[in-house]
């Protein structure tokens, strides 16, 4: 028995998430299953390929709806899930009790958890770790902008690796270890070990490259990175160097892609925001109401740059009208 499963790549939850549902499916499914893991990327054009739901099952989590009928289980929480209407009217269609939705949780691997203890009488317990973290990395949910930026805890560092790993296969042997070992011990696993410290350096020299770089105005903080080898930074930055704004917009590229990122302050007072996952929608992208992104193909450049400015004057726009 085959079982292939979907994440979203490069992401703390996404790898959380498969890893959960790979301990769920053993424990209550069957546990005569060879796993395999696979995964993807937010990109211009088409996020999924048939061709590669080869699996006995396959399974999607944190990631956008696909209606293929290879699909057996899906579980996302963004508010951008649905690719087109007659996706989600697909989703809405289906009866297989294996498919499952929520755009109210901060993280995909607490959801996963929750649908697998009450659908399915699985015991969460023996992953706390693992959904604890997921939650207050995904969900934005630390203490202050210090605690992010600065990254005392092992899921954090774990975090800093899983986005910035290059590799086809860094997932598939991640994966196993989240499943059945300490956040701390994986950080002495000869995977994640060596490179901690070359990261942190890099990490220290992100947050001084923002620091000459980002401009914040009207309550949003805009920067342009394009020329530097930086897409995996710590999004907490700009909070970090202007707690005083409401909004940042980043854009950064990478070897297939050019990257809008537009995030919310956590740690903001006000509460009438601007829901980014709509504006990102506009333009492609997606994502949740207070954290969002869009991908340019790689040649798109000028045109990742003109929906970055729009963004930004929207939302500059947006705070002055409120009274900012």
């Amino acid at each position: 028995m085959n079982v292939r499963v979907f994440y979203h790549d490069r992401c703390f939850d996404g790898a959380c998430s498969a890893a959960l549902f790979t301990r769920f499916y053993r424990e209550r499914i069957r546990d005569d299953v060879q796993f395999e893991y696979m995964g993807l990327l937010h990109r211009a054009g088409a996020l999924f390929n048939e061709d590669d739901f080869t699996g006995d099952e396959n399974a999607i989590v944190d990631f956008k709806y696909s209606p293929s009928r290879k699909i057996t289980w899906w579980f996302d929480h963004h508010e951008s899930a649905f690719l087109t209407p007659e996706d989600a009217g697909h989703f809405e269609r289906d009866t297989s009790n294996r498919k499952f939705y929520d755009p109210g949780f901060k993280s995909c691997t607490r959801f996963l958890a929750m649908i697998a203890e009450q659908r399915f009488g699985f015991k969460p317990e023996s992953m706390a770790e693992v959904i604890h973290w997921a939650e207050i990395i995904d969900g934005a949910l630390y203490e202050s902008a210090k605690t992010a930026v600065e990254m005392a805890e092992p899921a954090m560092k774990l975090t800093m690796v899983i986005e910035s790993a290059q590799e086809a296969d860094f997932g598939a042997r991640l994966i196993p270890l989240l499943e059945t070992m300490p956040l701390a011990e994986i950080l002495l696993d000869p995977l994640i070990a060596p490179r901690l410290q070359p990261l942190l350096e890099r990490h220290r020299r992100s947050i001084e490259v923002l620091r000459q770089r980002s401009e914040c105005k009207d309550g949003t903080v805009f920067f342009d990175i394009t020329d530097q080898e930086l897409e995996g930074y710590n999004k907490f930055i700009p909070y970090y160097l202007h707690p005083e704004c409401t909004y940042s917009v980043g854009l950064s590229r990478s070897s297939f892609r050019n990257k809008v990122s537009v995030g919310s302050n956590p740690w903001t007072k006000r509460e009438d925001l601007v829901n980014l996952a709509k504006i990102c929608e506009r333009y492609g992208g997606g994502g949740h109401a207070r954290v969002g992104a869009i991908s340019f193909d790689v040649s798109k450049g000028d045109e990742a740059r003109k929906a970055a400015r729009e963004i930004v004057a929207e939302l500059r726009a947006s705070t002055k009208t409120s009274g900012m």
